[in-house]
């Protein structure tokens, strides 16, 4: 994994083997298949270019965008797409993500706000971080 150093708390990774097969092949097709998951993939040249997982319709549970197609939007695109999806059929009172330390900025953008310190469990470390919507928002009406 090519961001394996941000995201967690040894730069080789050493600990963080749940997290890792958290986000393995095998584990997100177990996810996809799941009701409580829902994913959305974007594709460049019918190759995974980047792909985003609700949980529970309110929990962000993966954000991913190839290296080279960060800092084009795609990650705001998934996200506004996943977050519509998330919001039909049923109302929520806002989204929780765990962010790694390099993100957190990104969903700052976002409008979500920290709510705690960083931590660190299992070999990596992340900001909890939700967004709650703002009355009279598309999320706050949904």
């Amino acid at each position: 994994m090519a961001h394996r150093a941000s995201l967690t708390v040894d730069p080789g990774g050493v600990g963080a083997q749940r997290f890792f097969e958290s986000v393995s092949e095998t584990s997100i097709r177990s996810y996809i298949a799941d009701a409580r998951y829902r994913y959305l993939v974007a594709e460049d040249d019918e190759r995974i270019a980047g792909f985003i997982g609700i949980r529970d319709g309110t929990h962000l549970y993966h954000l991913f965008v190839s290296a080279g197609l960060q800092g084009r939007g795609l990650a705001r695109a998934l996200w506004e797409q996943a977050r519509v999806a998330a919001l039909s059929g049923e109302a929520t009172d806002g989204f929780t993500v765990n962010s790694s330390l390099g993100a957190v900025a990104v969903y700052r953008c976002f409008g979500f706000r920290e709510t705690g310190p960083s931590r660190q469990e299992a070999g990596v470390v992340f900001v909890p971080m939700r967004l709650v919507p703002e009355p009279g928002t598309e999320a706050a009406s949904a």
